[in-house]
């Protein structure tokens, strides 16, 4: 599983890495999206379930899967739905207002 997560992880970021370079912004957004997903598949492996026992208190000393690392991804789930929210509705603004949506436009915006 440990192999298939890190090959998982690798996969988002290169992908998202290569759509960030893109001309089109909405390839960036979905880039941005994907490592954000990578991201939190990170945070969800270093909660230490290996699925071994289920995550239930137990008497005794027994390694247990640790809560933080699942609210962190949670909460990051929350944030990078409402950023990707923002930038599609940003990116629509644009887009009508310019009638495209590659880099170039925003350049234009500036000036």
């Amino acid at each position: 599983m440990t192999l298939s997560l890190i090959l998982t992880i690798g996969t988002l970021v290169g992908v998202g890495v290569f759509l960030l370079l893109r001309r089109n912004l909405l390839k960036l957004i979905i880039g941005l999206s994907l490592i954000s997903h990578a991201a939190n598949l990170i945070l969800v492996g270093s909660g230490g379930f290996l699925g071994r026992r289920p995550p239930i208190i137990l008497p005794g000393p027994l390694p247990y899967a640790d809560p933080l690392p699942q609210a962190l991804v949670l909460t990051a789930i929350v944030i990078g739905f409402g950023v990707s929210a923002f930038l599609l509705v940003l990116l629509y603004w644009i887009s009508r207002v310019r009638g495209g949506a590659a880099v170039s436009d925003l350049m234009e915006l500036r000036g």
